[in-house]
């Protein structure tokens, strides 16, 4: 379970802290339209889904942290829930898009939480991961500060979480632009 009381914590600071991504390439992946439900899984104060609430028909923002939530709810993020990703309150093929941007590693028993995403993704659907690539060396220094701050964070390659994925029976892309972040593209 990640440390909750350090994302209570920081909340009110996370978004000072964390540039919002606006990234042409998540917008490109997501392949957004008007009538889809995007869920937001371990999606903190909104600081990434927010900006695509406008280009669906509703966005609902989970996360574990009652605290980031209550960020996420000050800015209008969607329709926030407090949730664990193991145990996704939705009945089964309940969202078009599912987004989890920079929290895989925070997430427990993460085989079980690609299961539960998957789970609730509809036939159709698109699951589309963020994560730090832990092949690079910056990533392996933010992997060990967090192992430091006793987060529970457990970091895997992009292949390892394809892998997880494609072990569900759902075919996965991994896109590796340039830099130190992957993407993770599931078509259920």
């Amino acid at each position: 379970m990640p440390n909750n009381v350090l994302f209570n914590f920081i909340a009110p600071l996370y978004d000072r802290i964390f540039e919002v991504n606006k990234s042409e390439i998540l917008q490109d992946l997501l392949e957004l339209k008007s009538d889809q439900l995007l869920l937001d899984v371990g999606g903190g104060t909104g600081r990434v889904s927010s900006q695509f609430q406008n280009d669906v028909h509703q966005l609902i923002l989970g996360d574990f942290s009652f605290a980031m939530l209550r960020q996420a709810k000050k800015k209008n993020a969607g329709d926030q829930l407090q949730i664990s990703s193991l145990e996704l309150p939705f009945p089964d093929e309940s969202f078009d898009r599912i987004l989890v941007v920079d929290a895989m590693h925070h997430f427990p028993e993460q085989h079980r939480a690609v299961a539960e995403l998957l789970r609730v993704l509809k036939t159709g659907g698109r699951l589309v991961i963020e994560e730090p690539n832990i092949l690079h060396f910056e990533v392996k220094i933010i992997a060990l500060l967090e192992t430091l701050a006793l987060m529970g964070s457990h970091f895997h390659t992009p292949q390892e979480i394809q892998a997880m994925i494609q072990g569900e029976a759902v075919q996965a892309t991994v896109h590796l632009p340039k830099g130190h972040i992957a993407w993770i593209v599931a078509e259920k």
